[in-house]
């Protein structure tokens, strides 16, 4: 949520503010006094005003109301070192959410401020919530990167998308689909995590093109130290908001951070090889998400690089790892496969005939909200060909 907090003390802003960033919220910080409010509501259009520094004269709520009646939807919290029953009346008739002590008790500020936001959304409209798709290997060198960024190229033709490098420490998700070097990275937003919304996020991510954009992973590895669990759930969930598709290209490591992406995405997508090792990795793998409570609708694996001249196929794969599960097979064309990843570019825009590319185009397809409603399930009808 964002929040405009006003007062005449420069420490009561400091420890608002830092209580108040600590839950996510993006905070800016004005001093002054409740003559302010006019200005900043006009140049910021926060979604609530916390305003310090009042006295219990209901003569001073004129600015209070001037902001209230202009702005509906806007809420307001007022800070106050005394209270009188009139005052408290005379500010709930001017449109005032709460009214606490000044300083604030910073729990009190924070508690009213959670109020506040759950009322907020429950108020609102459904909103827009794209789909979230994780993409993790079950062995080195499974190529869940590429599917994950050529997927979302195929995507972008249609769609929004947003691919976040998720793979914090070695992650060059980027470097699939363009050649320069990102400017701001998930590092970078979680380090500015109360800044947080749509804009910042679409102007922290590389524009591939025109509907796909690329949060890059840190390019020096120990950056992604700083990064926190719930940066990463506020960020997939600010993505989901605003992309048609974010799809998160994750390492190997189920720990705190990942467990929460996957807490978050609609839809797990194992990536596995057509051997024994990546198989029996899989087999782990989808128990440990049996033992998390993942159903299995939510679990869409896929076997990469099926060649019909190896022992190990589909029906061998989905016999051993669970035919009820959604597969997926991509056809296996290394030379082409490693030709784009070298050059950096989407392999539809250097094999467009590539079996691969056809898959995948089929794919998107099939991730289409319409051909996802009109299917009955998700992927329905591209697994069935399958």
């Amino acid at each position: 949520m964002k929040i405009a907090v006003i007062s005449p003390s420069p420490q009561h802003l400091q420890a608002m503010a830092h209580a108040l960033q600590e839950r996510l919220h993006q905070v800016q910080m004005f001093e002054g006094g409740k003559t302010r409010m006019p200005t900043v509501a006009e140049q910021e259009q926060p979604d609530l005003m916390v305003v310090d520094g009042m006295c219990c004269d209901p003569d001073d709520l004129a600015p209070v109301e001037q902001v209230t009646t202009r702005y509906p939807r806007m809420a307001v919290v007022l800070l106050c070192a005394q209270q009188t029953p009139e005052f408290l009346l005379q500010s709930m008739r001017a449109g005032v959410r709460e009214v606490l002590a000044s300083p604030a008790p910073l729990q009190a500020l924070v508690d009213a401020v959670q109020r506040i936001a759950a009322k907020m959304q429950d108020s609102l409209p459904h909103r827009f919530q794209g789909q979230t798709l994780a993409f993790l290997p079950c062995k080195g060198g499974a190529g869940a990167t590429f599917l994950a960024t050529n997927l979302g190229w195929a995507l972008a033709r249609q769609h929004s998308v947003l691919l976040i490098d998720l793979n914090l420490q070695f992650g060059d998700a980027l470097s699939y689909l363009h050649d320069g070097k990102p400017s701001s990275t998930v590092a970078d937003v979680a380090h500015d995590i109360h800044r947080l919304d749509a804009s910042f996020l679409s102007a922290s991510a590389v524009k591939v093109s025109a509907n796909l954009h690329v949060l890059a992973a840190p390019e020096d590895a120990m950056h992604a130290m700083d990064v926190e669990p719930e940066h990463v759930d506020a960020i997939v969930q600010q993505a989901a908001s605003h992309y048609e598709f974010v799809l998160l290209d994750m390492g190997r490591v189920l720990d705190p951070l990942s467990l929460r992406v996957l807490d978050r995405a609609q839809f797990i997508v194992p990536v596995v090889l057509p051997n024994v090792p990546a198989v029996r990795n899989a087999q782990k793998l989808l128990c440990m998400f049996k033992d998390l409570g993942y159903p299995e609708a939510r679990l869409h694996p896929v076997l990469n690089r099926v060649d019909k001249r190896h022992d190990i196929g589909l029906p061998e794969v989905r016999k051993t790892l669970g035919a009820s599960l959604q597969w997926h097979a991509i056809p296996d064309a290394p030379q082409e496969v490693q030709a784009a990843i070298n050059a950096g570019t989407p392999l539809a825009e250097t094999h467009r005939n590539s079996p691969v590319v056809r898959d995948l185009a089929a794919w998107a397809e099939a991730l289409s909200p319409q051909v996802h409603a009109d299917n009955g399930g998700f992927l329905n009808r591209l697994f069935r060909r399958a």
